[in-house]
């Protein structure tokens, strides 16, 4: 038996595990086949941040170059989806990539929020390169008893 050492996980390694994982078990897919989990992998996963208040939740996402035209939010019970894509960049004929990092494509995040929130007054903002979605917190029902008839 061989002992291997290991060296820990650095922070961007460990949340692309987690981002897998979150995107093949705890996301709900609806009709998904084996062709669409490919498509999903050639997109990218720009970084996102979900902050809370005592009235809202705030959903700041990383959008550079990706016009508000091109990305769409959208709720579904506490269920969060923000998807969006990024044009290719058209080069000259005379042009030849010596370095290239930016990520093209379609994206989609889905967030499971901790509780319900009021989508009567979401609010986003797409500004500088961050769309910020603003989530006020729904006001919980009114405790009542019931009278029980005889």
């Amino acid at each position: 038996m061989a002992l291997i050492k290991t060296m820990p996980m650095t922070t961007s390694a460990k949340r692309n595990v987690e981002e897998f994982v979150d995107r093949l078990f705890r996301t709900p897919v609806v009709g998904m086949d084996f062709g669409s989990l490919g498509r999903m992998a050639e997109g990218f996963s720009p970084p996102l941040d979900l902050v809370e208040s005592e009235k809202e939740f705030v959903l700041r996402l990383e959008v550079p170059g990706i016009p508000r035209e091109n990305l769409d939010v959208n709720l579904v019970g506490e269920t969060l989806t923000l998807s969006g894509h990024r044009e290719k960049v058209e080069r000259q004929s005379n042009e030849s990539i010596l370095w290239e990092e930016r990520e093209e494509g379609r994206f989609t995040r889905t967030v499971k929020l901790p509780q319900s929130v009021d989508a009567t007054k979401i609010e986003a903002l797409c500004q500088d390169g961050v769309l910020t979605v603003h989530l006020p917190k729904a006001t919980p029902a009114a405790k009542s008893k019931i009278v029980i008839k005889s």
